[in-house]
């Protein structure tokens, strides 16, 4: 197949998104296929996998967009299928323009993602659902026009199926894809002191790290390393300076892939305090080295985090219970054992070769 692949994060950025880009990009290039990708990026893209094309993503949204689209479109025209997992709008207009098929692949509701980012909702992803005002409208318009258009809608979790399926969006034509795990290779563990804890992910509002700082200031032996960067790490750093949690947390900023996973297999726990989350890479990434995951009970995370069995889960946006969680997760030696045994079995079957396989059987489909 001829595949014209746009998304809009790609390395250096970090994120899932990011991880799952270059990843799928070589499985698709090892498979035989010929893959094109279109990105918006701040700088050059970092992992060439396949040609990429880039838009600078500081220009006004009334530039790069039709940019991106017009990329999309001049490499759609000698496509088979056009696979999105960002830029929907973008992504649908190419696709209509030269008569090819849509395949898109939801991390989120994009038009909640906007309507927080523009400050025009403050509520919870379910309560955005409901919202009816005038100024959520036409960002939920624009969201379901794009993804109607798409003839398979793949999701990571049960939970965004379901509200996707609240848009209009034909259910049948929804997939839910768990992300996979790493390719099968030994991950030598980053050498971290006694009782620290590995955040993964990029540093936004979504992941409400404040609260994981607040917990950890209730928890004097515990410490935190934060891989990735984001739009709230000045304001983080300031945050660890005002608790007095300087000596106890480490930001390590972007990291390849490989070190990520050294990080994480070093530590006691993964932690993960997001506000609100469909199903993160970097859950099941942690439990894919063997390390358990303190995690707030958000979005699809209960469908990979087990209570008991491979992590603990806490209420969103409460800093004390999230405080007890890591101090269980120290001093309790035989929980956090039996909790590391569980980790790598609980998601045996997410494997890269069988999800990758699966999407790209979708993908055939689709261009068939």
């Amino acid at each position: 197949m001829r595949i014209v692949f746009l998304t809009g994060i790609w390395p250096p950025d970090v994120g899932g998104p990011a991880t799952h880009g270059p990843d799928f990009a070589a499985f698709l290039r090892d498979r035989g296929h010929e893959v094109h990708v279109v990105t918006m990026a701040d700088q050059e893209p970092t992992e060439r996998p396949v040609p990429i094309r880039w838009v600078k993503r500081g220009r006004p949204f009334v530039v790069r967009y039709p940019e991106v689209a017009l990329a999309g479109y001049r490499l759609a025209r000698r496509a088979d299928v056009v696979y999105a997992t960002a830029t929907y709008a973008a992504a649908s207009v190419a696709a209509a323009a030269a008569r090819r098929p849509l395949v898109a692949k939801l991390v989120s509701d994009p038009a909640y993602e906007r309507a927080r980012r523009y400050g025009l909702f403050t509520g919870t992803l379910e309560a955005f659902q409901a919202d009816r005002s005038v100024r959520t409208l036409p960002l939920k318009r624009l969201r379901t026009v794009a993804l109607r258009q798409a003839r398979r809608i793949v999701v990571p979790s049960r939970y965004l199926a379901e509200i996707a399926a609240g848009w209009g969006v034909d259910y049948a034509r929804i997939q839910v894809l768990t992300n996979p795990t790493p390719a099968a290779v030994h991950v030598e563990p980053a050498a971290l002191p006694d009782g620290t804890f590995v955040f993964v992910g990029r540093l936004t509002e979504q992941k409400a790290l404040p609260v994981a700082l607040a917990a950890l200031a209730e928890v004097p032996e515990a410490k935190l390393v934060l891989v990735g960067d984001g739009p709230e790490r000045a304001s983080l750093q300031r945050h660890v300076g005002e608790l007095g949690l300087g000596d106890r947390v480490r930001f390590l900023g972007s990291l390849s892939r490989a070190e990520a996973l050294q990080q994480l297999a070093g530590a006691r726990a993964a932690v993960l305090s997001s506000a609100w989350e469909n199903l993160p890479h970097a859950a099941v990434e942690a439990l894919s080295v063997g390390t358990p995951v303190v995690s707030t009970a958000v979005g699809g995370v209960p469908e990979v985090v087990h209570e008991g069995e491979n992590g603990l889960l806490v209420p969103a946006g409460d800093p004390r219970a999230l405080a007890v969680a890591l101090r269980r997760m120290l001093e309790d030696d035989a929980l956090h054992d039996r909790l590391a045994a569980g980790a790598q079995p609980s998601v045996a079957s997410f494997g890269r070769e069988a999800t990758y396989g699966r999407l790209e059987t979708l993908l055939a489909e689709a261009a068939a």
